[in-house]
Formats: C-alpha cells, structure tokens, sequence
C-alpha cells in the first residue's frame, strides 16, 4: 500500500478517536445536550422563566393607592356625561377691490371688485349631559353665533343640537339635543368646595385628537376675578367668582365639567391665564351654584333676569378696614352708586360704606357679593348690612330692581393717571401744595370745565398732581375733582386746608372725587380713605 492512502486511513482514525473522547468527556462534566435547533441559551443565562414576585406591602402608600382607585372611578362614571362640541359659524360674504399700481389694471381678471366666498369658522369645546332627555350645558363662547352646534357622545354618536339659551354675562349656555336614556353628571355644591381639595378636569383639549382627556389637580383659589374676561360683547353686568385649578386645561376644555373626588361637578372649565395660548398651571371655572342658577333660568324662559342694588364698589382695603372698626381686612366699599335709580342710595346707604354681610351671609369680596346678589329676583327685599366711618353698624332693608332700570354690584373704574388737556396752558392759576393729603390742587377753572366736560353743576378742586409716596398715591390721580372730606363739601382750596386741619395729622379721611373722562364726559364719582399726612 502507498504511503498517500495510508496517511488517509491514519486521518481518519484519528478523527473517530476523537469524537469517541469528545462524547466521553460530555457524559463527564454532564454539559447541555440540546442543539441549537432546540433553543439552547448562551453561556450565563438561565432556562427557567422568571418567577413573578409579590408586590411590597407598603402601609404609608395605602391611601394614595385608594386616591388613585378614586380618581380611575370618577372618571369612569363622569365620562360618559362629558360631550365634544363642535360649533360652526358662517360669516357674511363682502366684496372687496384689489389695489394695484396705477396701469397694471389690465392683469387683473374680469371685474376690478372680487366678491369673497363666505368665511366658515369652525370651533370645538366641550360640555356635559345635565338630563338624561339631552339638555347639556356649556360656555356661551364656544357655542357663540354659531350656525350650527354637533355634540359627539363618548360613544361616538354624534347629535345636531339645538341653542336653548345664552348668558355672555355669566358665560353659560344650554344646548339640547335630541337623544333619550342619557347619563347626566351629578351637580355638586361649589360653596361647599374647599382650597386644596382634589379635583379633576374633563375635556377635549386641543380639538379631535386628545378628546374625553381626564387631568387631575386641586382647587388653588377661590374668588378670583378675570378683569380680561368681564363684560363680554360689551355687557355691563359681568359676574366672575371664579374657583382657580392646577387641573391641565387648554383650548377645547371650556364647558367641560371641574370634578371633586366624589363624582360631582364643582365647576364649568372656562379660562386658562397664559402667555402663549397653552396651560401654564393656571385654570379658572364658573362655579357650579352660578352656572346651576343661570341654567335654570335659560332652560325656564330662554333668558336670565337679574337683580340689582346699583352699586359700584372696589374690594376693602387695610385702611377702609382701619377706619370703620373691622378686625380684619374683609367686605366690599362702596365707590359711588348707579346714577339715577340706586336702590341701595334711596334705602340710605352711602359712599364709602363697606358691605360685610347680605341676608345674613358674610361678604368678604366682590365677585361673592355679585353672586348672592344674581341669586336674587327683582322686587325682593334683602338686608344690607354696612360698617360705617367710626365703627358704626347699620342695616337696609333695599328692595332689588331689574338690572335694566339700574347698574347692578359692578366693579368701580380707576381713572387713568396723570390724564392732562390738550392745551395745559389754558388751565388757569398755579398750582399750591396741599402737604396733608400729598397734593397739588387748584381751582375748577372754565378752561378746565371745557377741557374735560365738566358737569357746570360740579363743584370742588382740581387734583393737579399726587406726590410720589404720598398719603394720596395711588387713591386720588391728576385731574380729580374733590367734592368733600369726611363731612366737609370742598367749594375752594380754603374748604379743603379746613378739613384736612380739622381731621387732624394721622387720622383717615373719606374723600369723595369726581374722575372726569375727556372723551366721553362720563366722569366717575369715587370714593376713597385717606390717611392725613401719613401715621405720626
């Protein structure tokens, strides 16, 4: 035999020797037997499946896990009551003239003037079921002039709605629509409701995609007054009180419902303070004992009535506190009444009263006192309890008008400062300093009376400047007109020296002034305190 064949007889053996070894020493160290095709892990990784393991038992965590069971119920049945609102508005078709550089005229298509199609806008917000035959209630400005109103269900049906009434003042609205066997929210009472106290937000924010959106927050305040908000459409008898939420709200939440954690709703979402359009962790809602109110109103006659006492009041300073006996800074000054039929006047109140309770119920700021007051009807008698200059307590019986005969509770204008004529010269002798009040005054002057629309019955001096740190910054502005102190009218500069001596150094004053507006000569009567010559 050849050397060649024989090398390959000795490979061979060779090989076979080795594979017998290889099967000997794996039955020794007992190594995996399964193949690759059977799923073998790689070296360090174990076969067996990992065994669950047991939650931790975590006592301090308890009740936030019932809050959260909470929240996931509340939400579950509030849901279903929560609407998605999409409003439609069409607006009038105008014609208008395309300008071009005299000669071009001949590139223009036929006809130099182009009608415009009519303009669509198109809104979406959100409301909820208050009757299981359909009613639903919502803001006015998302259902505002709209043509048409479509109200998307949680189940996705979707129903035309009708407008049964709207209040710009309060924002309210009731839509209806035509559906059967609803879940209407339950409404709670917002009175009731406390700061810090859990709430959820539920909505449809930002339009189609993040619809039904459930957000949770607390109440952080409550009373708050949105003077960007007031007097939509240009009505006079705004009323804002409303309850402020951490709760994410955005476009497309307002008329959605405010939740407590006991499945009520608390409030109607309705403004976000923000710079930019979107949730900065400021929300407001119109509570719900308003809304309640205002609804039923819309849903009786399509239209709400108000009551009135024909104020206009600011909210209690420190110093009106001081000056009529209250141990603390609460209720609500009267800067001057409605002009003409004031019941609260023609009952006896007056200017510089501060009201502290009606019907028994404590006032404590402005928005309130419009609430109780919208809870009214016209003709009722209520009890206007007062604190007067010297501590003195009074109570009125004043008999509520209709909001169209009289202003209702409004929130007194302060005047802009330092307002000058258009032709200062014209305004008459120089100025004296009055050190007492910080003021620089002179007499009504016919250049003055012209200049501002002075009323030729009014009588007084002319505020022509406040000192800066003075006693009557920012209480009496440039151009005022005082009328009287304490009980003193103020005819000429020497009225005014008398009673500011009178009154004495460190005492506080009640002045009344006359806040004149060039434009449209509808001046303002105010009333304000003053302390003489700042605390000895």
């Amino acid at each position: 035999m050849s050397a060649r064949p024989l090398n390959w007889i000795k490979f061979i053996g060779m090989l076979g020797l080795a594979f017998v070894l290889g099967l000997v020493f794996t039955n020794l160290l007992d190594l995996p037997r399964s193949s690759l095709a059977q799923g073998a892990t790689r070296a360090g990784l174990r076969a067996e499946p990992i065994a669950a393991v047991e939650a931790p038992s975590i006592p301090l965590a308890r009740p936030l896990a019932e809050l959260s069971d909470a929240f996931a119920a509340v939400a579950e049945a509030v849901r279903p009551s929560v609407v998605f609102i999409r409003s439609q508005r069409t607006e009038r078709p105008s014609t208008t003239r395309r300008q071009v550089p005299p000669g071009f005229e001949q590139f223009l298509p036929p006809g130099a003037a182009t009608p415009q199609q009519p303009e669509i806008e198109r809104g979406t917000g959100s409301g909820f079921v208050v009757s299981a035959d359909g009613y639903v209630l919502t803001n006015h400005h998302v259902i505002e002039n709209a043509d048409q109103i479509r109200v998307q269900l949680l189940n996705g049906t979707i129903h035309e709605a009708k407008l049964i009434g709207s209040d710009a003042n309060t924002d309210i609205a009731v839509i209806k629509i035509n559906a059967s066997g609803l879940t209407p929210a339950a409404l709670g009472v917002s009175a009731q409701s406390r700061i810090g106290e859990w709430v959820l937000a539920i909505g449809n924010p930002l339009g189609e995609n993040l619809t039904f959106t459930v957000t949770s927050g607390i109440i952080s305040a409550k009373g708050r007054g949105l003077p960007g908000l007031a007097n939509r459409d240009g009505a006079n008898y705004a009323i804002q009180d409303f309850l402020q939420t951490d709760a994410t709200i955005n476009r497309g939440n307002s008329g959605g419902p405010l939740v407590n954690v006991r499945g009520q709703v608390i409030g109607i979402n309705s403004a976000i303070a923000s710079d930019n359009g979107f949730n900065m962790g400021y929300g407001f809602a119109i509570p719900i004992d308003l809304a309640r109110n205002v609804m039923n109103q819309l849903i009786a006659t399509g239209k709400v009535e108000r009551a009135v006492l024909g104020v206009q009041v600011n909210e209690a300073s420190a110093i009106d506190a001081e000056d009529v006996g209250l141990d603390e800074v609460r209720g609500v000054k009267i800067a001057t009444f409605s002009e003409g039929n004031s019941p609260a006047e023609k009952a006896g109140l007056k200017q510089g009263d501060v009201i502290i309770s009606l019907d028994g119920q404590p006032v404590r700021y402005v928005a309130q006192l419009q609430q109780i007051v919208g809870f009214k009807q016209p003709g009722e008698v209520v009890k206007v309890e007062v604190a007067r200059s010297g501590g003195a307590r009074r109570t009125y019986d004043v008999r509520l008008v209709a909001a169209e005969v009289a202003n209702p509770v409004t929130a007194a204008v302060t005047p802009d400062d330092g307002a000058a004529p258009s032709n200062p010269e014209r305004a008459g002798p120089s100025p004296s300093a009055v050190e007492g009040l910080g003021l620089t005054i002179s007499p009504i002057t016919e250049a003055i009376r012209t200049e501002f629309r002075l009323p030729a019955s009014l009588v007084g001096i002319v505020v022509r400047d406040v000192t800066e740190g003075g006693p009557g910054e920012g209480q009496l502005f440039a151009w005022d007109v005082v009328q009287s102190v304490g009980s003193a009218t103020i005819r000429t500069e020497a009225d005014l020296r008398q009673a500011i001596q009178a009154a004495g150094r460190g005492s506080i004053v009640l002045v009344t002034v006359y806040s004149p507006n060039p434009q449209t000569g509808l001046g303002v009567r105010r009333a304000v305190r003053v302390r003489v010559g700042g605390k000895e």
